[in-house]
């Protein structure tokens, strides 16, 4: 199922998802048509990227403490980028209204950096790097969980050979996602950590639950 609109109106701007949205887009317009060489674009990965092998190393989580943060911006190709924009657009509003400006940023920089350790601590052997906003939206995702869980999700689903359009309440639409993200990460252990971030989905999703609680203000909203 693909998320096209939520039916919960938010009550102010969402002025800190719409600068993540423009920050993540502006990064990945730099590295995929401002650096000079695709070394070049490798070599910003590298730098900007959160390597499990280098986190876990002694000292470690000094040195590149940095690319906790750093690593949430970069996208490695445009399916990746548009499918985390949507995902934040869609479900990032409600929060942000919810936990103020300021207040939002923060959380959604906290379950960032909590989703790139739990990826980093399953696959701590792993030389490469991890980017991308998914961790930090799945902590977005677990808070909308908790805040709006009556909300209902329209979205595409596929029946066969055929697709259609169904409005599916939070509590069911992501419950179903995390269980996804779960499955597969069981099956991603001991596989190095390429391809999809499943376990930064996770440590992300259940961490944006649990700091929900600290975050949000008690402000009843239609979704609930």
């Amino acid at each position: 199922m693909i998320p096209l609109r939520d039916y919960n109106p938010s009550s102010s701007r969402p002025v800190v998802t719409i600068l993540l949205i423009l920050a993540c887009t502006a990064v990945f317009l730099y590295t995929t048509y401002g650096l000079s060489s695709a070394a070049a674009g490798e070599r910003f990965v590298l730098t900007y990227g959160a390597t499990p092998a280098v986190l876990a190393a002694p000292g470690g989580l000094v040195t590149a403490a940095p690319t906790l943060v750093t690593s949430l911006f970069p996208h490695g190709g445009w399916l990746h980028l548009l499918g985390n924009m949507l995902y934040l657009w869609i479900f990032a509003d409600n929060v942000e209204d919810r936990m103020g400006h300021g207040g939002f940023l923060i959380f959604y920089l906290l379950v960032g950096v909590v989703s790139v350790l739990t990826h980093a601590f399953v696959n701590r052997a792993s030389t490469l790097p991890l980017i991308g906003a998914s961790g930090a939206i799945a902590g977005v995702l677990g808070a909308y969980l908790v805040l709006f869980p009556r909300a209902r999700i329209r979205s595409l689903a596929f029946i066969g050979f055929f697709f259609t359009t169904v409005a599916i309440p939070a509590i069911v639409f992501l419950p179903l996602w995390f269980l996804m993200q779960f499955f597969f990460g069981l099956g991603s252990i001991g596989t190095g950590g390429g391809g999809v971030a499943w376990w930064a989905h996770i440590g992300g999703f259940l961490a944006g639950m649990v700091l929900v609680l600290i975050f949000a203000r008690r402000r009843p909203r239609s979704g609930e």
